[in-house]
Parts: C-alpha cells; sequence; structure tokens
C-alpha cells in the first residue's frame, strides 16, 4: 500500500477547512506524537526557570518551548499537549494549590501561538500578534477571571470580585506592556535560530521564512520598549507605594521580620514580659526608591494553655507556627493562642536601621 505523502501546505490565514485537517492530521503522525512529547518534556522541564528583569518581574523561559511546539505540531494537537504539560509540570514543580481551571490559560496559549505561526510564513509580524493577544487576553484577562473563579470555589467571594475588578488595574496593564516587546524580541531571534533547523528535519516548511525585523517593525519595537520602560516605572512605582512588601514575604523572611519587629515594640515599650509578646507584621510600605518603611504591626500575648493545647493536638504546632503568621494568621488560628493587646505604628530607615518614629495604642 503506498504511503501517502503528508500535506506541506503554508496558509495565510487558519481560516479555510484546509488548514484544520492538516492540523488534526498531525494527532495521527507517530513522528510528530513523538517529537510533541520531547517538547512537551522541555517545557515541563524550564518551568522552574525564569529571567529576572526586575523586582517580581521575570520573563517565564517556557514561553519559548510552547511557541516551537506549536509553530510545530499546530492549534489541533497544542490542546492535548497544553493540558499534559499544565498537569505534570505542576506535579514535578508544584507551586500553590492545584486548580484544574488554570490549564485553561495554558491551553489559550499554546493555541494563540500555533493559530499565529503554525503552517504559515513565520516573519516577526506573526510572533508580535501571538504575544500581543496572548499579553492582553490570556494575561490580563482570562487569567484574573480563573482566579475569580478560584476564589469562589475556595468561598471568598470578596477576593473573586477584587479579582473581576482588577482585570483592567493600572498595574497589569503597565506589567503586560512592558512584558510584550522584550518578549516579542527574545522569542524572534530564538525561532530565528531554530527555523532552519526544523526545516531541514522537515517539521516546518517555510524554508523561505523572513525573520528579519523590518525599519517599521524596529520603530514600532523601540516605541513599545520605551512605552514598556515608562510602564515598568510607572507598574512598580504603583506597586511599591500602593503595596505592603510584606505581601512578597517568603516564610523565612516574615519569620525574621516578626521576630525583629517585636524586639521593636519591647525595646520602646514596657508593657508585658517578652517571654510572652509576639508581633506581626501588618503591613510595610516602601516607596521604590525610598529608604523608610512604613510599619504597622500587631501587638499579641501568647496565651499558655491554649498554645500547650494546640501543641497536643498538633506536634507540627510550635512557637515558629506562630512566628510564621501574617496579617491574617492569628484570625485563623483555630487554637486561639494570640489575644491581641495592642496596635504599633513605626518608620525605620531600613539603610541604618534607625526607628524615627514609634508609637503603640492598646487595643
Amino acid at each position: 500500500m503506498p504511503r501517502v505523502q503528508k500535506s506541506t501546505a503554508l496558509y495565510d490565514h487558519p481560516f479555510s477547512r484546509a488548514y484544520w485537517r492538516d492540523a488534526a492530521a498531525e494527532l495521527k503522525d507517530t513522528r510528530m506524537l513523538v517529537i510533541t512529547a520531547l517538547l512537551v518534556a522541555l517545557r515541563i522541564a524550564l518551568k522552574p526557570f525564569a529571567i529576572p528583569v526586575g523586582p517580581q518581574m521575570y520573563i517565564q523561559t517556557p514561553m519559548l518551548a510552547t511557541a516551537l511546539g506549536a509553530m510545530i505540531f499546530g492549534p489541533v494537537m497544542a490542546i492535548p499537549a497544553a493540558i499534559v504539560s499544565d498537569t505534570v509540570g505542576f506535579i514535578i514543580h508544584p507551586t500553590g494549590e492545584y486548580f484544574l481551571p488554570f490549564v485553561l490559560t495554558e491551553i489559550a496559549s499554546t493555541v494563540i501561538y500555533a493559530l499565529c505561526l503554525y503552517r504559515s510564513k513565520a516573519t516577526p509580524t506573526r510572533v508580535m500578534l501571538a504575544r500581543f493577544f496572548i499579553c492582553s487576553a490570556v494575561n490580563v484577562v482570562l487569567q484574573q477571571l480563573i482566579y475569580a473563579w478560584y476564589y469562589l470555589f475556595i468561598g471568598n467571594p470578596e477576593s473573586a470580585v477584587d479579582s473581576i475588578m482588577g482585570i483592567m488595574t493600572v498595574s497589569r496593564i503597565f506589567k503586560n506592556l512592558f512584558f510584550f516587546p522584550i518578549e516579542t524580541v527574545i522569542l524572534t531571534l530564538f525561532l530565528k535560530v531554530l527555523l532552519p533547523v526544523t526545516n531541514r528535519m522537515k517539521l516546518t516548511y517555510c524554508p523561505d521564512a523572513d525573520m528579519r525585523f523590518t525599519k517599521k517593525q524596529i520603530a514600532a519595537l523601540i516605541c513599545l520598549v520605551v512605552i514598556g520602560a515608562g510602564s515598568a516605572v510607572g507598574y512598580l512605582t504603583y506597586r511599591y507605594n500602593g503595596t505592603s512588601r510584606s505581601a512578597d514575604y517568603s516564610t523565612e523572611q516574615r519569620i525574621e521580620a516578626n521576630m525583629a519587629m517585636t524586639d521593636v515594640v519591647l525595646t520602646h515599650t514596657a508593657q508585658w514580659d517578652e517571654e510572652t509578646v509576639i508581633c506581626i507584621v501588618d503591613s510595610a510600605y516602601r516607596p521604590l526608591f525610598g529608604q523608610e518603611t512604613d510599619y504597622t504591626v500587631s501587638v499579641y500575648t501568647l496565651d499558655g494553655e491554649a498554645f500547650a493545647a494546640g501543641q497536643q493536638a498538633d506536634g507540627k504546632y510550635t512557637l515558629e507556627t506562630l512566628w510564621s503568621y501574617s496579617k491574617s494568621g492569628p484570625k485563623k488560628d483555630k487554637y486561639g493562642s494570640l489575644v491581641k493587646v495592642a496596635t504599633a505604628e513605626l518608620v525605620k530607615n531600613e539603610k541604618t536601621g534607625e526607628i524615627l518614629e514609634f508609637s503603640c495604642k492598646p487595643e
């Protein structure tokens, strides 16, 4: 029986029956299934890695494997590839709690890359379109809607409303404006290097693809970089002036900050026994380019009987558990080991460690 010749047609757009017929045919190609498995494995392996470009701002490296894979295997194969990548990636590199609908962001991103790059003459314009739709539709809108869904699922409607209201916040728009041109350039250069390889392997069919930026595209990217840089400064200023630094504390940083604030409170007051006082940082506001942090600290005393009962009921319930609490921690403590007695407000020079202002108001 003669072997069926695989189509190598290129399409100007994905709105044709032949395009989707070729995309669906990839599911029956054993070689393509193996290639897809390798690309999904690469995508999973890259999940823990990111390129830092600023405080709390990273370019996710799995983007490269996602775009390359979508360009090779198309929008139909993109769906199972994204599901496997997201699920297995979470099992190997867990972050937070698993919520199945988050896989929709992975599916959407992969399908968008495929619609722009699969069976087409690859150009920087197509890469720009892919990144634009992902930054705007997926990162700004879809992701926030899924967060709202998650908060409703866990019974937190207030956070769900905040998530929906935050879809078009200045900070999210600024952040994606900053990343869009940078990711476009990185992705274009990456595909430019690999396209000759994928063409020789007959995984893609555009040997005459021109991945060079035109003068107009360069001018557009320069404008976007300027806008993005301004947006990044605006985003960071907005974030650091309007968001508590304590929200980004790791467990170790929170323990260290709570202990440090306890020492400050005990140094400036003489109302409580130091062995029974535990302070929790409620908020820590510091301007982007400033050295002074405004702290709000809740002062608690330890209820020895409640704490002992908690230790007896749970072997992992220790003083370190209490020291690691954030603002909401004491309220969620089912043993009630901490009793709030005061609220302290202070200003600290982070460079010198000097306490510039201090006040403590009893409950």
